[in-house]
């Protein structure tokens, strides 16, 4: 690489996708004006792209189980004040036609597609949906979501190249092909969005049973829980497993290896989580070193904020 292509990268941008847009508003209305007054606490090669999530009780939810109680008009306000696009996480993958009524999930396409500026997002997975919203709420964009569990190569391309996605978030063990990764265009490569600290085992393979599952349970049916097979099942996620996982990207690997091959969108996993996990994720990905202590002093000492 020569020094201006290495000047060139060092201009590029890594856009993090961030987990909680109404399940951890009270987090982020701390933790984004840092952000905006205190740049210099905070990698200058990192940005954030979008934050996602959907409320408690949203039948077009999956992935996880929705218990975002922020309402959502203070949600989008937020979003429209720092110019930060909201994503809406409808990835439920068993909808029907019967569903696309519901009233809660059109009022919240309502409200986001035109709030402010930026361009808000819906993550998806049916194609009823995407239809729906598509001609209904034409001011989205879409992001293709990992719940397909994307983890044929050629399935993945065909998948980036579907024009009505913007993004496109494969099964985390597409992660290290980077070999396959490298033979993409740079418009493909612009559309890939990594899911980085994924904890799941590597070898799951049942992944797609455990998100039909969530899916069931928004849509209110009775159903029992999935059991996960999982060694480490019974521990819950942890982002110190995560770390160790063969899927795992870390700040190195983005800057070392990401970013010079031409990707830039990164996905932060997490919305079940407690909002002290989050801020831990958020200081690893975002935050210098020498400045982690700062920004976790100025979270922690507001007494107004529950992070556990």
């Amino acid at each position: 690489m020569t020094l201006t292509d290495y000047n060139e990268v060092q201009k590029i941008k890594a856009y993090y996708h961030l987990p909680g847009l109404f399940e951890f508003y009270d987090l982020y209305s701390k933790f984004l004006p840092l952000f905006r007054t205190h740049r210099e606490y905070f990698y200058d090669w990192c940005e954030i792209g979008s934050i996602y999530g959907a409320p408690m009780d949203c039948i077009w939810g999956g992935g996880r189980v929705g218990f975002g109680e922020e309402e959502a008009g203070r949600v989008a306000a937020l979003m429209r004040e720092y110019g930060i696009s909201a994503r809406l996480t409808f990835s439920n993958s068993l909808l029907k036609e019967e569903h696309l009524a519901d009233k809660k999930c059109n009022e919240l396409c309502a409200m986001f597609e035109k709030s402010g500026a930026t361009s808000n997002g819906v993550i998806i997975y049916s194609d009823i949906l995407l239809e729906y919203i598509k001609d209904k709420y034409p001011g989205y964009y879409f992001v293709s979501s990992t719940t397909k569990v994307i983890t044929d190569f050629n399935e993945f391309i065909d998948e980036l190249n579907r024009e009505e996605f913007s993004y496109v978030v494969p099964d985390f063990r597409l992660n290290r092909e980077l070999d396959k990764l490298n033979t993409l265009t740079s418009e493909q490569k612009r559309k890939v969005e990594f899911l980085c600290n994924e904890c799941c085992a590597f070898d799951c393979r049942e992944r797609k049973k455990c998100y039909e599952n969530v899916s069931r349970k928004s849509l209110g049916e009775e159903c029992a829980d999935h059991i996960c097979a999982s060694p480490n099942a019974t521990r819950g996620y942890s982002f110190s497993d995560a770390m160790v996982n063969p899927g795992f990207i870390g700040t190195d690997d983005i800057v070392n290896t990401y970013i010079p091959a031409g990707f830039t969108n990164f996905k932060i996993e997490g919305r079940s989580l407690g909002s002290a996990v989050i801020l831990e994720m958020l200081l690893y990905y975002m935050v210098k070193p020498e400045h982690r202590l700062k920004v976790r002093e100025e979270i922690y000492l507001d007494s107004m904020l529950d992070l556990f």
